[in-house]
């Protein structure tokens, strides 16, 4: 069975968790925006070629060129696609409706992960990872075991994002409101809008969110 999914959610909701959890359980794949653009950039393809010209004139890639890039991967097949970090705007919405209408595909569901701010402030701000091995950590809910050392690998090397900060988080969610919050009224009113709560316990979330793809 194919299930199309769009993720929403501001900056910290734990899109990207729950998108690996699908990819391993269901077999779907997940399309990042950012994933995409580095695949194609390497690929050597015409589509490729486009994207390299767009990003070495530091320029933004057009909504024309992510569509073309997705109607690729629709191409291939699958047991189904994640869309992380596309659509954000109605335009992208509309045109997204557009080429699964085109391709004989459908969207199945849009699971909107809701956060508290404030919560969330703390869930970031608190985070770090192992640079060596990638394992995340966070100052309340989960520190290493051995101050400064990952309890994975022994690694030394714990780091924050520059970006993990209130005041960087509280100008992004701005952004993520401001930008993408009418898909939320866009998507309930076509009846395809599945909120979950996305300060859940991550094993929590994915249980709503298979609940809200029909277990």
């Amino acid at each position: 069975m194919t299930i199309n999914i769009i993720l929403l959610g501001p900056p910290g909701a734990g899109k990207g968790t729950q998108a690996r959890r699908l990819v391993e359980e269901r077999g779907m794949v997940q399309l990042s925006t950012g994933d995409m653009l580095r695949a194609a950039r390497s690929s050597g393809t015409e589509m490729g070629r486009r994207v390299a010209e767009v990003m070495d004139r530091g320029q933004l890639v057009t909504d024309e060129i992510v569509i073309g890039l997705i109607r690729e991967k629709l191409a291939e097949g699958g047991k189904g696609f994640i869309f992380d970090g596309f659509p954000r705007t109605l335009a992208q919405a509309d045109a997204l409706g557009q080429l699964l209408a085109e391709t004989g595909n459908s969207l199945d569901a849009v699971i909107e992960m809701q956060v508290d701010d404030e919560a969330l402030v703390r869930r970031i701000t608190g985070r770090f990872t192992c640079g060596n091995c990638g394992e995340v950590y966070h100052d309340d809910t989960r520190p290493t075991k051995v101050p400064g050392v990952c309890d994975a690998c022994g690694s030394t090397d714990l780091k924050r994002r520059a970006d993990d900060n209130e005041d960087s988080l509280k100008t992004r969610l701005l952004e993520y409101y401001k930008k993408t919050s009418p898909l939320i009224g866009y998507y309930y009113a076509k009846g395809k809008l599945a909120p979950v709560d996305g300060l859940a316990e991550m094993d929590d979330v994915a249980g709503q969110i298979a609940k809200a793809l029909g277990g």
